[in-house]
């Protein structure tokens, strides 16, 4: 590989690879793959992409195989835990999507009070580090069963009394009669790197992406409000504009008491925000998404 490209480990499948994939080509990266590449060189920009096991994407960012990963948080958690030594690994942006937490859960017929009734229990997990943690930090003397998949069927399977796993929606434990009882890690997709310093071509390349990628996530967050309202109406009007800086207001052509007001909100812009900007004199309220961003 050139090493002047920069090089990105991103999950070969799942929900967050599809993600993934989507904000980078928000980015404005062309991208051409196919489900069973490894491999996918960026042509508009001097970037490889490595498509791998989620799982292995911090040990190659960690051993500066890969300059950059995109992976969930939970698993650069649990290769923390694992770590023997300091991990050469650091967090360069939170992405906003693969929302989810690490759960201990307990059958519903428990009456769960606390980490005390833990005590000599047997927990099955696909996260054993981060479990051995939450259990040295209580001082428990509880057992950890280690399972790569379907763990909410152990307590079923007679294999452990309780579980610690991976929580978005819930509908899995409900099924498998569990309920959750204690979060000990809630995660996100997140981009991380390696310690070491780039290049300064692959610090070029990188100071480009990251700019984009943070515009693509702020066009996501915001949203562009323009409405026409009477000019006194505008201190009143720019109170209520959520997350808003400074709005841009225009005088309309013909109405010396009427502008245009013009404005990117930080925060969503709800119902009930347009029925008070209503109120105060606004009309012809747009809410508008945001295709691209830049500072």
């Amino acid at each position: 590989m050139d090493t002047n490209r920069l090089r990105i480990a991103v999950q070969k499948s799942g929900r967050l690879a599809e993600k993934s994939f989507e904000i980078l080509k928000a980015a404005g990266l062309k991208l051409r793959y196919s489900k069973n590449d490894l491999y996918c060189r960026v042509q508009n920009m001097d970037i490889d992409l490595l498509l791998i096991r989620d799982d292995d994407i911090p040990e190659l960012v960690n051993n500066d195989v890969c300059d950059l990963g995109i992976v969930g948080g939970n698993v650069v958690a649990e290769f923390q835990a694992r770590a023997d030594e300091p991990e050469n690994i650091r967090q360069v942006e939170t992405l906003g999507f693969a929302d989810c937490r690490l759960d201990l859960a307990v059958p519903k017929d428990w009456n769960y009070r606390g980490p005390q009734d833990l005590e000599g229990k047997v927990i099955a997990t696909s996260y054993p580090a981060l479990t051995k943690a939450f259990i040295g930090e209580h001082g428990l003397n509880t057992q950890v069963v280690e399972m790569s998949g379907a763990v909410e069927l152990a307590p079923r399977l007679g294999i452990a009394d309780l579980i610690c796993d991976l929580v978005s929606t819930g509908a899995t434990l409900e099924a498998n009669n569990l309920k959750p009882v204690s979060t000990l890690y809630s995660s996100q997709a997140i981009m991380i790197g390696n310690l070491k310093p780039l290049n300064e071509a692959k610090q070029a390349v990188f100071a480009r992406l990251l700019q984009r990628v943070r515009g693509v996530l702020a066009s996501r967050e915001n949203k562009y409000v323009m409405m026409n309202a009477p000019k006194a109406s505008v201190p009143a009007i720019s109170a209520l504009l959520p997350g808003a800086s400074a709005p841009t207001v225009i005088q309309l052509a013909g109405r010396e008491d009427q502008v245009a007001i013009h404005a990117v909100c930080a925060e969503g812009v709800f119902w009930e925000t347009m029925e008070k900007l209503r109120d105060v004199g606004a009309s012809a309220i747009l809410v508008l998404p945001i295709e691209k961003m830049m500072a």
